[in-house]
């Protein structure tokens, strides 16, 4: 039987392909129905869903849901983002990004860039290191100045703009990825 990953990871996959879809585990169940793969999960209904004619494909994702927090991090690892506000029916739309070369995408609370900012602070600054995150305003890609946490809200400096945002208020960054180190070479 598949895990719950393993699902929905599959669901997204074939989504993608604009392929039919057919699984499920003791929680949740995907199908086709008329022209959308859709994902339910017992006791809550339609959590994710897709539009097959449409290409690019654009999944709309239950905010809130049980399981948001999962679909999110699997959409967001086949380089999906969130585009818009919430719906009239709860649901986020998010759609295929080509990030730059050398980033990995966030779809997360500001809160959690605020955490990698002041622990990335320290070793720029001992270490000379640069670390370039980007954050989308209106559609374009902006490097981040600063991050600073004051009054109860979090403030992201960017050249000629300020966000506002609550800890918990969702935010699409980009960070450099982390390196990883090639057989055959030494460190020392």
């Amino acid at each position: 039987m598949l895990s719950d990953l393993e699902l929905i990871q599959a669901f997204v996959t074939e989504s993608i392909q604009q392929h039919e879809v057919l699984l499920s585990n003791h929680q949740m169940q995907a199908q086709q129905v008329g022209d959308c793969n859709q994902l339910v999960v017992k006791g809550e209904g339609l959590v994710l869903y897709v539009q097959l004619s449409e290409a690019p494909s654009l999944f709309w994702v239950k905010f809130k849901a049980s399981y948001w927090e999962l679909i999110n991090q699997v959409l967001v690892s086949h380089q999906f983002m969130w585009v818009r506000d919430v719906d009239a029916r709860g649901f986020h739309p998010y759609q295929f990004v080509k990030l730059p070369k050398g980033y990995q995408l966030h779809c997360a609370p500001a809160g959690l860039l605020w955490r990698m900012w002041w622990k990335y602070k320290q070793q720029i600054v001992r270490h000379r290191l640069s670390l370039v995150l980007l954050v989308r305003i209106r559609g374009t890609w902006y490097p981040i100045r600063a991050v600073e946490c004051g009054h109860g809200f979090i403030y992201i400096h960017t050249l000629g703009n300020e966000l506002q945002l609550g800890a918990e208020d969702m935010l699409v960054w980009l960070s450099p990825e982390e390196q990883k180190p090639s057989i055959g070479t030494r460190d020392g």
